[in-house]
C-alpha cells in the first residue's frame, strides 16, 4: 500500500515539475540564442542597440525573471507538502508498529476475566465404588464422576441428580479448587429436573452468584465450566443457541423445563456444573450433550424454585430420606431420540442409518456398572429389549422394572447392529 502511494507521489512530482522544467530550458536556450546574436550584432551596432537589448532582458526575455521563479517554486512547495502529509500517515505503512498491539490482551480476553471472577467456586464430584478397591492405594475406585458449584458458604453445594443417585455401594466426595477433598452427603434429590444438593462440612467458601435465565437472548456468549473426564477446571466457550427448547422435543417426559440450548462443549464430566454469563452469574446448569454442538442445559430459574422448596424442607425439620423412588441400576444416562435430534445427528454424522426412526441414545456408560461389564457404549443407540421396541427414556425403566433377571438389547452402534446382555444390579 505505501509503495502504491509513493509511486503516485512521484507521479505527482514529475507532472508538476516537467512543465517548470522544460519552460525554464527553453528560456535558457533562447536566452543563450540571444546572447550569440546579440554579440553579432554588438560587432555592427552601435551602443544604444546594446542599451535596447538589455532593456528587453529586464523585461523578462531573458534570464530567470520573478514569473519563472515563481513557477519553479510552487509546484516543488506543493509536491514536498504532499510529501509531509503522505509519510505521516500510519495507514498506508503495511508493518504495524507493536506499540498499536500493546494491551490488546488485558482488553479483549473476557472470557478469561469471567473465568477467574467464578472458577473457584466449582467442585470436582467422584462417586467412589466401596466395593472395588486400588491395589497400589487401597482407596475406593472411581465409578464415575461429575461437577458442582458452591451456592452457600457453609458447604451447600448443586449438581445433576443423576450425578450422585441411583449408584449403589457408592460413597460421594467432594473437591474443592484449592485441593481439598470432603465426603458428602445427599440432602435434596429432584428427579424430575434432575437436580439435586448435596453437603460437605467446611465454611467460609467462595460462592457462585445465581442470574436470571428469563433475559437471555440467543447468541448471547456463555462459558461452560465443570471436570469433564476428571480434569478439573476446564473452561469451553460459547453462544446460547436457543432459550425455549422444551423437553417434549427432547424426549424427556414428565419434564416441563425449556432448556438452554448451547454450542458450548458439555462433555461427560461436565455434568453439574455452571453456565455462566459474561457478567460471572450462573444462568444455566450443565446437563447434558447430544453431538458435537448441541448441549442443553437447565435453566437457573428452574434451578431457584428447586432450592426454594429445599430451604423450606429444611426450615421445617423434615428428615432427608432418599426422596426418589429406587430403582434397578444399569448405569447408563441416556436420551431419547426425537425427529428433531435424530434429523440433526443424520445431518451431521454419515454413520447414522437412514431407516433409523426411534430409540435411546447412551450418552454415558459408568465404569465398571452392568451396562459397562455387559459391553455398552457411549453413542449406542438402544432400539430394542428383550424384543420391545423402545421409543424413549421411559421403556427403559418399564423394561428395568419388569423383573427380568436378565436384559437382551439391541444396538446401533455406527451401521452396525449389535446385542449385548445386561444383568441389572437390584437395589
Amino acid at each position: 500500500m505505501a509503495l502504491r502511494s509513493i509511486n503516485k507521489l512521484e507521479l505527482f512530482l514529475k507532472r508538476c515539475s516537467v512543465p517548470t522544467l522544460y519552460y525554464c530550458s527553453c528560456r535558457a536556450a533562447h536566452t543563450s540564442l540571444g546572447n550569440i546574436t546579440n554579440s553579432d550584432d554588438n560587432n555592427s551596432n552601435n551602443k544604444n542597440d546594446n542599451n535596447k537589448n538589455s532593456g528587453n532582458n529586464n523585461n523578462g526575455h531573458g534570464g530567470f525573471s520573478w514569473r519563472s521563479a515563481f513557477r519553479f517554486f510552487v509546484p516543488f512547495s506543493l509536491g514536498a507538502l504532499a510529501s509531509t502529509i503522505v509519510t505521516q500517515r500510519e495507514e498506508l505503512t503495511p508493518t504495524l508498529h507493536a506499540k498499536s498491539l500493546s494491551g490488546r490482551r488485558r482488553e479483549f480476553n473476557f472470557i478469561a476475566d469471567v473465568v477467574a471472577g467464578c472458577a473457584d467456586s466449582v467442585v470436582y464430584i467422584e462417586i467412589k465404588d466401596t466395593r472395588h478397591f486400588d491395589y497400589f492405594s487401597g482407596q475406593p475406585i472411581t465409578a464415575s464422576n461429575g461437577s458442582g458449584f458452591v451456592i452457600e458458604q457453609n458447604g451447600l453445594i448443586l449438581t445433576n441428580a443423576h450425578v450422585v443417585i441411583n449408584k449403589p455401594n457408592t460413597m460421594v466426595q467432594v473437591r474443592l479448587s484449592d485441593g481439598r477433598t470432603f465426603p458428602a452427603t445427599i440432602e435434596d434429590v429432584d428427579q424430575t429436573s434432575d437436580l439435586a444438593t448435596l453437603r460437605i462440612q467446611v465454611t467460609n467458601l467462595p460462592v457462585m452468584k445465581l442470574g436470571k435465565s428469563s433475559t437471555l437472548r440467543s447468541g448471547e456468549w456463555v462459558v461452560a465450566l465443570g471436570s469433564p473426564l476428571a480434569l478439573s477446571n476446564t473452561v469451553t466457550a460459547g453462544v446460547i443457541s436457543s432459550t425455549q427448547r422444551a423437553s417434549q422435543e427432547l424426549g424427556l417426559r414428565n419434564r416441563d423445563i425449556n432448556y438452554l440450548q448451547t454450542d458450548a462443549a458439555i462433555t461427560f464430566g461436565n455434568s453439574g456444573g455452571p453456565l455462566v454469563n459474561l457478567d460471572g452469574e450462573a444462568i444455566g446448569v450443565n446437563s447434558m450433550k447430544v453431538t458435537a454442538g448441541i448441549s442443553f442445559a437447565i435453566p437457573i430459574d428452574y434451578v431457584k424454585v428447586f432450592l426454594e422448596r429445599a430451604a423450606e424442607r429444611r426450615k421445617k425439620g423434615s428428615a432427608y430420606k432418599t426422596g426418589y423412588p429406587v430403582k434397578r441400576y444399569m448405569g447408563i444416562t441416556m436420551l431419547t431420540l426425537t425427529p428433531d435430534i435424530l434429523f440433526e445427528l443424520k445431518s451431521r454424522s454419515q454413520n447414522m442409518p437412514n431407516n433409523l426412526t426411534h430409540g435411546v441414545l447412551v450418552w454415558k456408560v459408568i465404569v465398571g456398572s452392568p451396562a459397562h461389564s455387559g459391553g455398552l457404549q457411549p453413542g449406542d443407540i438402544v432400539t430394542h429389549i428383550n424384543k420391545k421396541e423402545i421409543k424413549n427414556s421411559s421403556d427403559v425403566y418399564d423394561a428395568l422394572a419388569d423383573g427380568n433377571k436378565e436384559l437382551d438389547i439391541t444396538i446401533l452402534r455406527g451401521v452396525k447392529q449389535l446385542r449385548v446382555t445386561i444383568t441389572p444390579e437390584d437395589p
